[in-house]
C-alpha cells in the first residue's frame, strides 16, 4: 500500500503523541494476533476512530521499521516456537525510522504473556557492544552463539484505545531480506490485539468475528524463515494450517 494511501485513511483519526502513549506501553500483555488482506483491513480500520485515537509521529500516522533478528545457528528460536514451546523468545535489533531510534529487543513469551526488555542500540552488526552483551546476559547467556539470521521491514498503524490500556497494531508492505535476496508479502496485514488481558468486547474483535477471521498465532519472524528455507531445512508442517490462511491471503 502507497504510504499517501495510508497516510489518507489515518486522517480522520485524532492523533496522540509518543509521550502520551507511554501510559499503554503494555512490556507485559497478552497479544491476540489475526491476519488479513488490505481490501479487508481497509473495511475495518474506517470503522475503528470513535473507540482509538493514532500514534502520530513528526506528522506521521505510521512508521516504518526494520528488524534485524538473531539465532541460533541451528535456528532453535524458530524451532522453539514450531514445538510449541510455552516458554520462548525471539532477539532483536529494531529500528525505528520515524524517529530514527533503534533498540535491542529480547521479547519472551511466559504462560501466555509477552515480556518485552529492550535498550537502545546504536548497532546492525552480529557483534553486539560491551552494554549490549551486559543487556543479554541475565535474559540469555548464551547469546555469545547468536548470529544474524533474517532481516525485515514493514509499516506500522499503531492505535490507541481511548479509554482502555490497549493498542492495535496493522503491520503493512511487510518484506523479507536474507543473503541479498529479498521476498515482498504485499496484500498482508498483520494486526495484534494488545492488552493486559484477553478482552474480546471491542469493536475490532467483533469485526473480525463478523468476516469470520479467526485469531491466527502467526509470527513474522517465522513466516519468513520458511520463505527462505525448504522443508527439508527447517520443519514446517505445525504452521500447515497457518501458511495454507496466509497463501490465500497473498493470492
Amino acid at each position: 500500500m502507497l504510504l499517501s494511501d495510508i497516510q489518507d485513511i489515518t486522517s480522520a483519526f485524532n492523533a496522540v503523541s509518543l509521550s502520551e502513549m507511554d501510559t499503554v506501553k503494555l512490556m507485559k500483555r497478552v497479544d491476540t494476533k489475526f491476519a488479513i488482506s488490505e481490501k479487508d483491513f481497509k473495511n475495518v480500520f474506517v470503522n475503528l476512530k470513535d473507540e482509538y485515537n493514532v500514534l502520530e509521529v513528526n506528522n506521521d500516522k505510521y512508521s516504518e521499521y526494520e528488524s534485524l533478528y538473531f539465532d541460533q545457528s541451528d535456528l532453535m528460536f524458530y524451532k522453539d516456537h514450531h514445538r510449541g514451546k510455552a516458554n520462548r523468545l525471539k532477539i532483536r535489533i529494531r529500528k525505528y525510522k520515524s524517529n530514527d531510534l533503534s533498540f535491542l529487543e529480547v521479547k519472551k513469551k511466559h504462560k501466555g504473556q509477552t515480556i518485552k526488555s529492550r535498550i537502545p542500540s546504536k548497532s546492525w552488526s552480529e557483534n553486539f557492544t560491551k552494554k549490549e552483551c551486559e543487556f543479554l546476559d541475565p535474559l540469555y547467556p548464551n547469546h555469545s552463539n547468536l548470529i544474524p539470521s533474517l532481516e525485515n521491514k514493514f509499516v506500522r498503524i499503531t492505535l490507541v484505545h481511548k479509554e482502555n490500556i490497549e493498542r492495535l497494531t496493522f503491520d503493512l508492505n511487510l518484506s523479507y531480506k536474507k543473503d541479498g535476496q529479498t521476498i515482498e508479502m504485499e496484500n498482508l496485514v498483520v494486526c495484534e490485539l494488545k492488552q493486559e488481558k484477553i478482552n474480546r468486547l471491542n469493536s475490532f474483535y467483533n469485526a473480525m468475528k463478523k468476516q469470520l477471521v479467526r485469531p491466527l498465532r502467526v509470527s513474522k519472524y517465522c513466516l519468513g524463515i520458511m520463505e527462505f528455507y525448504s522443508s527439508k531445512q527447517v520443519k514446517s508442517n505445525r504452521f500447515k494450517k497457518k501458511t495454507l490462511q496466509l497463501k490465500k491471503i497473498l493470492c
